[in-house]
């Protein structure tokens, strides 16, 4: 495809969308420290759209301790009360909640001797799966790996990981190359 007739997948509209679409999404990532965020940011996400979080995603961070699972696993229930009134943060109590339990489960595969990134990325045998997607309307919203991941997160603790978040989250962590064929940012064009 020749680069003229090649333009950015059409949700990546925006600035911070734009910006997001370009230098992370679809981006493949090994660094189970950045999984483990945006695990519980895409669970924060449920029932919204992920503009949302992404505005929201600097505040987490500094309420979440840069997602520093040791830090979040002490946190009293008073401290998440607390944030339920902050809003700067998704104002869900089993969202916020989720958070501190999912760093319990996630600290709990490490104490195992279980590497995230390594449990992660075996889902997908460790290479992107490239799809060749013409249309936003040809993308699944979930696949049997991302029900198989959900239900292995789940066995280990993780709440607010369903299949559809799972495959958003596959998508967004560069598990699958979802960017459209006509995407400069597809791994075809790259």
């Amino acid at each position: 495809m020749s680069d003229k007739s090649l333009s950015a997948c059409p949700w990546a509209e925006g600035d911070m969308y734009k910006a997001y679409h370009d230098n992370e999404w679809g981006l493949a990532c090994y660094d189970s420290q950045r999984l483990f965020e945006k695990i519980c940011l895409e669970g924060q996400q449920a029932g919204l759209s992920w503009i949302t979080v992404l505005k929201k995603r600097r505040h987490y961070r500094a309420c979440f301790y840069d997602f520093d699972a040791k830090k979040i696993a002490v946190m009293t229930d008073d401290v998440l009360e607390a944030l339920l009134k902050d809003a700067g943060l998704i104002r869900n109590r089993l969202k916020i909640y989720a958070i501190r339990k999912n760093a319990l489960a996630y600290l709990a595969m490490l104490d195992s001797g279980e590497d995230f990134a390594d449990f992660i990325w075996a889902f997908v045998d460790h290479t992107v799966l490239i799809n060749q997607f013409a249309s936003m309307q040809d993308m699944p919203t979930q696949t049997p790996i991302s029900q198989t991941m959900s239900k292995a997160l789940k066995l280990r603790g993780f709440t607010f990981v369903g299949p559809t978040m799972c495959y958003a989250f596959m998508q967004s962590m560069g598990l699958v190359d979802d960017h459209l064929i006509s995407c400069p940012q597809h791994s075809n064009n790259r």
